[in-house]
């Protein structure tokens, strides 16, 4: 079979991430694929490391004529069976590319959050990450035997525990992780809340974006400054999770939450709140625990429970490394992907 990925993309996100994880899966897998994607200084090193060439687009806005022609030029000469394109931009300018090009592959849009539809009204399937999205596709008027639900997989190899004084971290404290963008969706707002309630323990903020200023604002105005560490955009999550004690995943809006994943291949307990993909992920008490979504006293409540129980923490270390092995592992969800390409494909 042959392949071809479409992906436009920022900087940075786990869309992005998720991307190169998967083309880096498939190459190790044998799969014949070509991929077509902006340039990026974060990616396209990675890709390269693999022995992977990626076609460098534009991607651009209204103004960009470049990247249909060449697009499907592109997709002429490789004659790709099933084209996987990701998110809004990548999959609309695809499905116009198609519609020039002489050859038509089966596009496959995949989407990791609630998007408008109108981006993949050239789609032939729709790949939700999470059952919620498969439902929401299906609710907009998707038709359901044309939306399929594959999760997302993440890497199990460990990281090496980094020692907390090059954090500025007292000895024997508790250290909580947070990661992702510094937005609104994730309430990193909330979890500094909360740290009012939570003690001494310390928190480890990995992510970068637009509020980051007003978050540390918000740290010195409730008075637990000292007690955070904001790191930045991080490319040493793995070191992290072997550092840290606990992972807090406090987000209002989240469709999967790849970071529960990422903490439960790697041996780290978590707390989340009950956005739409933790709930789905987390059996509250068995493989994490969950509180309510906005509620900074019953967040803190679950924090410190989690960080002095020293019964609990094992426990539900056991029962995440189970779902992960059995649900998200590289092998399982590359799998998945290869059996519906050869089922939607002509």
């Amino acid at each position: 079979m042959k392949l071809m990925q479409t992906m436009a993309g920022g900087a940075v996100g786990g869309a992005e991430e998720f991307f190169v994880r998967l083309a880096i899966a498939f190459h190790r897998h044998g799969v014949e694929q070509t991929l077509v994607t902006r340039a990026n200084d974060t990616r396209m090193p990675r890709l390269a490391e693999a022995g992977i060439s990626p076609v460098d687009l534009p991607f651009g806005g209204l103004f960009d004529r470049r990247t249909v022609p060449a697009l499907a030029a592109e997709i002429d000469r490789t004659q790709p069976e099933i084209v996987l394109s990701w998110m809004n931009r990548a999959s609309s300018l695809t499905g116009r590319a198609i519609r020039k090009a002489a050859v038509a592959p089966v596009l496959v849009g995949r989407l990791g959050g609630y998007y408008d539809l109108k981006y993949y009204a050239g789609c032939d399937h729709l790949i939700g990450n999470t059952p919620d999205i498969v439902r929401y596709l299906v609710e907009e008027g998707w038709p359901e035997a044309r939306a399929h639900f594959v999760p997302n997989f993440v890497s199990a190899v460990p990281g090496v525990p980094q020692p907390r004084s090059g954090f500025g971290l007292p000895d024997g404290v508790p250290v909580m992780l947070a990661a992702g963008r510094l937005h609104r969706n994730k309430a990193f707002d909330v979890l500094l809340h909360a740290m009012k309630d939570t003690g001494d323990v310390h928190l480890l903020l990995a992510g970068d974006g637009g509020d980051a200023r007003e978050l540390e604002s918000l740290a010195h105005k409730l008075g637990v400054a000292g007690r955070v560490r904001f790191l930045g955009w991080r490319t040493d999550m793995a070191d992290l999770m072997a550092t840290a004690d606990l992972l807090v995943c406090p987000s209002r809006i989240e469709p999967l939450g790849n970071v529960v994943i990422e903490a439960w291949a790697r041996n780290l307990p978590v707390v989340a709140t009950a956005a739409a993909g933790p709930a789905w992920l987390i059996e509250d008490g068995a493989d994490g625990l969950l509180a309510p979504v906005d509620d900074p006293a019953l967040l803190a409540e679950a924090i410190t429970r989690l960080a002095f129980d020293r019964e609990l923490a094992p426990r539900l270390v056991a029962a995440g490394r189970r779902r992960f092995e059995a649900d998200f592992t590289e092998a399982a969800v590359v799998a998945r992907f290869l059996d519906l390409f050869e089922r939607v494909r002509r």
